[in-house]
């Protein structure tokens, strides 16, 4: 396809597609084959304010954040029918943009995301008043709470699962009335692009409630974070960005939900069910490559069963095949950038640097067709220490620290040894053990005998420098909300109220 045949991506502000002001654009990548798949508008801060004060004008004088619960309940789900009715686009888009493969694009990600964007669509019907205890001083009085929006959110997605983090982005802001402006990341706009693309096509969303800008992430995401038109941000990404996130935001005291990295344990009890936990430690770590904030990168092993457990690890993690994400033999496709392949190779040259023994090394794959993707192979190592660099920073990549231990405690106190908090493992056979290895672990979700299992129902977010806040489920809908206190004094006369008898009992009757 020649440069010109290319679709052109605009900007989505005010219910209408719009040329950047500059009219500048950004090419979009295939990372399995290093194509440009379309060109994507470059927006600057003029056209994100464009795109703020769109949402700042239709939260304060829109129908949206008045509508009655039941009323944005009933077109949210109309949305969800529109989304699946064309969720093969979306598929097609989020494999050849983000690289992952057919079968993680076709029986994961999308299916998953259109679930959880179900489920606001549901939890956008709740009641919006909760009952507060009777309160009977100093008088009899009436008092509830009222969750109302919190106003213009932006909304930060990064670039490893770009439709899933805008579903759990954009939904739950607009269950609960609020306007957004999303921000996709530059590497992987497409899927995002698509999704508001349909919900336009719907016609159901009044003008401004939604809002896309594509563009730098110091131009536009700096823009949202200090304009104070914009009430909440909500950021998923990297600790260091998170930061940097927080620190802006606080100028003007915005609301801010951030769901960091992660450098999550995955601990190996010495009863586990070896075939299953095997498999479920190779899910852990590469699936989708490792660019998973929740990875299990750092896996714990038992002395015990140290021999028998890594030789089947070993001979079951060479046989991943890599390939076209298109082909749906492929296992693993390919990083997402070239830039994110130099940090992995780093990384492995780090761990050899640092003594690890590489059990299994990463290799470029020899075949053509993959020549001008960004593919590494996984790489396994041995001799790790938690002090290691491999085994304390997040490398999101096919890289995996094992870690021989000889007593349980000693697990824990290695694997809650890190700045992060994301996610954790536990395998065994004895649920009671592994529920009370759960219990000590410093970890926002901890899988026992599965990983990556992220229920819509479920909180999810991390302890320590892994976040502020969680997402989905009732959590995650209130992380939209502001609280309001509502009381009402029910007695009759002046004095039965609490500050009569403190300021004016000398005056008297009137």
């Amino acid at each position: 396809m020649s440069d010109q045949e290319l679709l052109t991506h605009q900007l989505y502000i005010n219910g209408q597609w719009r040329a950047p002001r500059q009219e500048q654009y950004d090419p979009a990548y295939d990372p399995a084959t290093g194509q440009v798949l379309a060109h994507v508008a470059k927006a600057n801060a003029e056209d994100t304010r464009d795109a703020i004060h769109a949402a700042r004008t239709a939260f304060d004088s829109g129908p949206w954040p008045q509508m009655s619960p039941g009323e944005r309940s009933r077109l949210l789900h109309q949305i969800v029918d529109a989304l699946e009715a064309r969720q093969g686009e979306i598929a097609d888009l989020e494999m050849a943009n983000g690289g992952c493969t057919w079968r993680k694009a076709y029986l994961m990600d999308i299916p998953v995301g259109l679930l959880h964007f179900r489920h606001f669509a549901k939890l956008a019907a709740s009641e919006p008043l909760e009952a507060v205890p009777q309160i009977t001083f100093p008088a009899l009085s009436y008092n509830f709470v009222r969750r109302e929006p919190i106003g213009v959110c932006g909304q930060i997605i990064p670039w490893n699962f770009p439709f899933l983090m805008a579903v759990w982005k954009i939904a739950p802001a607009l269950a609960a009335g609020n306007c957004v402006v999303l921000k996709p990341a530059s590497y992987t706009p497409l899927s995002a692009l698509k999704l508001v693309e349909i919900i336009h096509d719907t016609g159901l969303l009044p003008p401004g409630v939604l809002n896309l800008i594509t563009g730098p992430g110091g131009v536009v995401g700096n823009e949202l974070c200090t304009s104070p038109l914009v009430d909440k941000i909500a950021f998923t990404g990297s600790t260091e960005v998170g930061r940097q996130i927080m620190q802006t935001a606080a100028s003007t005291v915005k609301k801010v939900t951030l769901e960091l990295g992660g450098k999550s344990p995955n601990i190996i009890l010495d009863d586990a069910e070896l075939d299953i936990a095997i498999d479920g430690s190779l899910w852990a770590t590469f699936m989708h490559n490792g660019q998973a904030c929740e990875s299990g990168t750092r896996l714990f092993v038992p002395g015990s069963r140290y021999d028998e457990f890594m030789e089947r690890l070993i001979d079951r993690a060479s046989k991943i095949k890599l390939g076209l994400p298109a082909d749906g033999n492929t296992d693993l496709g390919p990083l997402i950038s070239a830039s994110q392949l130099r940090t992995v190779e780093n990384y492995i040259k780090v761990g050899l640097e640092e003594g690890a023994t590489p059990a299994l090394l990463g290799q470029h794959p020899t075949d053509p067709e993959l020549a001008h993707g960004h593919y590494i192979s996984p790489t396994i190592f041995t001799n790790v220490r938690n002090e290691m660099r491999i085994a304390q920073e997040e490398i999101f990549g096919p890289v995996l620290a094992v870690i021989k231990y000889d007593s349980l405690e000693d697990a824990i106190k290695q694997a809650n040894d890190t700045i992060y908090g994301l996610a954790a493992g536990v395998w065994s056979a004895s649920l009671e053990r592994a529920i009370g290895v759960a219990n000590k672990l410093r970890a926002g979700t901890v899988w026992i005998n599965d990983y990556h299992i992220i229920n819509a129902e479920a909180p999810f977010g991390g302890y320590k420098q892994s976040g502020v806040g969680r997402e989905l489920g009732t959590w995650g809908l209130h992380a939209y909300t502001e609280v309001k206190h509502i009381h009402a004094d029910l007695s009759r006369t002046r004095q039965a109220r609490f500050w009569y008898d403190i300021l004016l009992p000398q005056i008297g009757e009137s």
